[in-house]
């Protein structure tokens, strides 16, 4: 096995019916050195991979509600296992949504508050850095990464927010402009285990500067670094 600096981190793409963002995903971590390998959302046994991540776009055609139907598809059924062996898993939008429904993380996401889709650059707090997602962040470093979304608002009680802040399961926040309406301007959360993340803004839109911000390959490379280091950790 070659080592955890040289090793080429191999991360499955889900693909649902409905996806719109799979094949930026794939094209942004093979940017940062990775190799993607598509799972189909009918493909019960996930392939040998590091990480795992659920992009974007409208999986089922949003029926019922987003992520309702995806979330009892046969490839989520090898996600969870994966996740609950400790594997890395990056829900965005969608797939922040899908992972909510599945109850891989904590809360819901409704219709925004104003009831239109929202498609801009946001800006986004850091929270935590000692996560697999965000190391390569500076704690409250603001990042600028776009959103597109008409059900990103992320809405716990009282008690769920109050549980998240204890456990520090918020790694981001929208700061200053919060596009959705969600509750504490939660822009993206971690599970208590530390190896699911959902987040709504689309780090795989913004790995250049030439798309208008390099910020979301900060998240993007975290999560690639920590499967190296996972990797190197089994020589």
């Amino acid at each position: 096995m070659t080592s955890g600096a040289t090793h080429t981190p191999r991360v499955a793409v889900v693909t649902f019916p409905g996806s719109q963002d799979d094949r930026d995903a794939v094209l942004a971590l093979g940017a940062l050195g990775a190799q993607a390998v598509p799972v189909w959302h009918a493909d019960e046994e996930l392939p040998d991979v590091g990480a795992v991540v659920i992009p974007g776009g409208f999986s089922y055609g949003d029926y019922l509600r987003a992520g309702a139907i995806a979330r009892f598809s046969p490839a989520m059924e090898g996600v969870a296992r994966f996740a609950a062996d400790g594997g890395l898993v990056l829900g965005i939008c969608n797939g922040f949504q899908i992972l909510c429904e599945a109850g891989l993380l904590p809360g819901t996401l409704r219709p925004n508050v104003s009831l239109s889709f929202v498609c801009r650059d946001v800006a986004l707090r850091v929270e935590r850095t000692d996560t697999p997602f965000t190391s390569r962040c500076s704690p409250g470093q603001s990042l600028v990464i776009p959103v597109k979304h008409g059900e990103g608002c992320w809405y716990g009680d009282d008690d769920l927010v109050s549980d998240l802040e204890e456990n520090s399961q918020i790694l981001l926040r929208y700061d200053g402009d919060n596009p959705n309406g969600s509750v504490a301007d939660v822009a993206g959360v971690i599970n208590r285990e530390g190896n699911v993340m959902g987040l709504m803004p689309h780090p795989e839109h913004a790995v250049d500067s030439l798309l208008g911000s390099p910020d979301g390959a900060l998240l993007l490379a975290s999560m690639l670094d920590a499967v190296r280091e996972r990797a190197a950790a089994l020589v």
